[in-house]
């Protein structure tokens, strides 16, 4: 297939990019390297800068588009809170013109980059798509308000559109290059992710981690999170696009958009984060208790279920250590 991936020179949407590659596509990334970085796009996709709603009917009117993966976005949650304008246009008005233009040019697949955000603090847990929606922060306000504008979309489109919904969890971990293709991973100029982090303190840019609360009710006092390999996360692209193609019966009952959650299905604390990087890096990485941040859901833990169910999905990068080596090498590679 002729597939687009907008945010295509970012983290999750370069190893997007990269397994659509491998899996003999042809590759279209549209990204305007606001955060994105050049030298990301995979060898053998072509990119075009510019913002998705900008060049998206130039895009998709060349014809011969058979799908979209919608990466790009705005996601620091922090900035969002201040910022929100900046997410609901660059998030929720970008998108709406990538409907417009999917409809127009009547490209018949799209698999979305939602997220766990879109639960805000969850009642119960592992969480399942069922589980109430109350983002906490614009970000996951503006990926709910997508999410649901594509399930309107796909419903009126009389079957011309169909669509899948991945929500993620905290995607971790890094592409290792094959046959001599650079390695694809985090390199955001402000990171707020835990692990890489971690790392910049055993790589000696920062003295130490701050760990935010340890008297949340779990089992070490420390928040827990869902950790899912981005390997895992971009196979789940392609099961879904593979599901689109098929017209999958999941997705005719869900009114043409189905919604996925995507996690280890293991939730890990702050502290055993920590102690995997000391053990993966041989660093002691020094670590100092913060005052809980407002908003931090105590446990985010994923019910995949449905995936594994509806794509055939299954993670096989799911020990942490593993996760963390990974991403080790990436960083390490980046710092040389």
């Amino acid at each position: 297939m002729t597939l687009v991936v907008t945010g295509g020179a970012g983290y999750v949407g370069s190893v997007c990019a990269q397994h659509l590659l491998d899996a003999g596509h042809d590759v279209v990334v549209i990204d305007d390297l606001s955060t994105g970085h050049r030298d990301a796009v995979p060898a053998g996709a072509r990119l075009v800068e510019g913002d998705v709603a900008a060049v998206a009917d130039e895009v998709l009117g060349a014809g011969g588009v058979d799908g979209v993966v919608h990466c790009a976005a705005r996601s620091l949650v922090g900035e969002s809170a201040v910022e929100p304008a900046k997410y609901w246009h660059g998030n929720v008005v970008t998108s709406i013109a990538l409907l417009d233009a999917l409809r127009r040019h009547r490209v018949p697949r799209l698999v979305f980059s939602s997220t766990a955000a879109t639960y805000g603090e969850p009642e119960t847990s592992p969480i399942t798509e069922d589980a109430a929606t109350r983002p906490t922060n614009t970000y996951g306000a503006t990926k709910l308000a997508i999410d649901h504008a594509i399930g309107t979309y796909a419903a009126a489109s009389q079957g011309e559109l169909a669509a899948v919904s991945l929500r993620y969890f905290n995607v971790a971990g890094a592409h290792a290059g094959a046959g001599g293709a650079p390695a694809l991973g985090e390199r955001h100029a402000v990171e707020t992710h835990l692990i890489p982090l971690v790392l910049q303190v055993a790589l000696g840019q920062r003295e130490e981690i701050a760990v935010f609360g340890d008297d949340w009710p779990t089992p070490d006092g420390t928040c827990v999170r869902d950790y899912i390999h981005v390997d895992d996360l971009a196979e789940a692209h392609l099961l879904a696009l593979d599901l689109l193609g098929q017209a999958g019966a999941a997705v005719a009952e869900a009114g043409g958009h189905l919604v996925c959650n995507l996690g280890n299905g293991t939730g890990f604390s702050v502290f055993e984060v920590i102690e995997a990087c000391r053990r993966v890096t041989g660093h002691p990485i020094p670590a100092r208790v913060a005052p809980r941040r407002t908003g931090d859901p105590g446990v985010l833990v994923a019910s995949s279920a449905r995936a594994r169910a509806e794509l055939g999905w299954k993670p096989t990068h799911t020990d942490l250590d593993g996760i963390v080596a990974d991403a080790w090498a990436f960083a390490r590679g980046r710092a040389t």
